[in-house]
């Protein structure tokens, strides 16, 4: 994968912390957008997926909102 991951996270939230976790563990480049500290990264997020949930991950044209409930679907892509 040429361009690395996007995740839009807030600091406290569990489920970003995670996916940061485990994309460092597996060497997967990633680019953190914090939306706590830019509101523009927060609406990035509501015009990617209607809402505004976090994290909201994006590798390549594939959006998924939420780490735990798409680890299966998104380890497919790095394996």
């Amino acid at each position: 994968m040429t361009e690395p991951v996007k995740i839009y996270s807030i600091p406290t939230c569990s489920d970003c912390n995670y996916a940061k976790r485990y994309f460092k563990e597996h060497e997967i480049a990633y680019t953190d957008f914090n939306c706590e500290e830019d509101a523009k990264y927060a609406e990035e997020v509501w015009n990617l997926t209607g809402k505004q949930v976090v994290p909201t991950i994006v590798i390549g044209d594939k959006v998924f909102v939420g780490f735990a409930e798409n680890l299966s679907e998104i380890s497919q892509i790095f394996n």
